[in-house]
């Protein structure tokens, strides 16, 4: 009989030993990727080819990996032909984990374009000034335009700083990511000096590793997420909450080895009765 309850003892002693054993490999940090968002790491990158076709971002600053070499994409039109461009970055992985914000923060929106055609657009011309559009996986969320920038070809530096709300504070991994739509639609130049000098029209939008080191990224109010039930105040008081709270599955292997001990206890007193 003896025999049999040190049996038990021990098998109950090798279930608690194997769960604390085992729970660490569940509960070890995940590999951060450098590609993705985090707190330490907000700044969304902008890379794309050298002829607007593909545009895409994402968090690594160091991976500029098939941006184009000279840092920038870039479409010419003929002489007098309307400069038109409609296109979007984005993320080139989906969002592994949910995306939180601030819901009372600011993202800024930082680019750099270049762009050469006319200066003025009257009623009877297609007319559609810069802008810069943020989508939430298929959802827009905000649109902004820059009517006042120079066409002249000469860089223009652009910031939007754009106030977060609770429609914001939450972007779901998978089909919520963060996208950048651009579109621009202008008057082509043909003034009689064109007879002369090149007037092709142009728009350049620099990448982030631009050569003159102009930043061109997305800060995003990246916040931590407390996951419910964990922490705080709740259940997990005293020495048994703290450990399930480190060892991440303990709690259930506790349980039901407290459960045995009852069991082992129990055949124990009825047998002593």
């Amino acid at each position: 009989m003896q025999m049999q309850r040190a049996a038990s003892g021990f098998g109950l002693a090798l279930l608690l030993v194997l769960s604390t054993v085992a729970a660490p490999a569940s509960a070890q940090d995940v590999v951060e990727d450098p590609k993705q968002p985090s707190v330490d790491n907000p700044h969304m990158h902008i890379w794309g080819d050298s002829g607007l076709n593909n545009c895409w971002t994402h968090f690594d600053m160091n991976d500029s990996s098939g941006s184009a070499s000279e840092g920038y994409g870039e479409e010419t039109f003929g002489q007098g032909q309307q400069v038109e461009v409609e296109f979007s970055c984005q993320m080139q992985e989906n969002l592994k984990q949910d995306l939180y914000l601030d819901a009372n923060g600011t993202i800024t929106l930082e680019f750099v374009v270049a762009v050469y055609s006319a200066d003025g657009c009257d009623d009877s011309q297609e007319c559609t000034p810069l802008t810069f559009t943020l989508m939430k996986g298929p959802t827009e969320i905000a649109k902004q335009e820059f009517p006042n920038i120079n066409k002249d070809g000469g860089d223009e530096v652009i910031q939007w700083n754009l106030n977060t709300n609770e429609t914001m504070a939450r972007w779901n991994k998978s089909i919520e990511e963060p996208e950048i739509h651009v579109q621009f639609s202008w008057p082509g130049y043909n003034g009689i000096e064109c007879i002369v000098f090149n007037c092709d029209g142009e728009f350049r939008f620099y990448y982030s590793n631009n050569e003159n080191n102009d930043t061109v990224e997305v800060n995003f109010p990246v916040v931590n997420q407390t996951i419910p039930g964990e922490g705080g105040d709740g259940d997990g008081d005293g020495i048994g909450g703290a450990v399930s709270d480190a060892l991440p599955g303990f709690g259930l292997v506790a349980g039901i080895g407290a459960l045995a001990l009852a069991a082992v206890g129990a055949s124990r007193f009825s047998r002593e009765e």
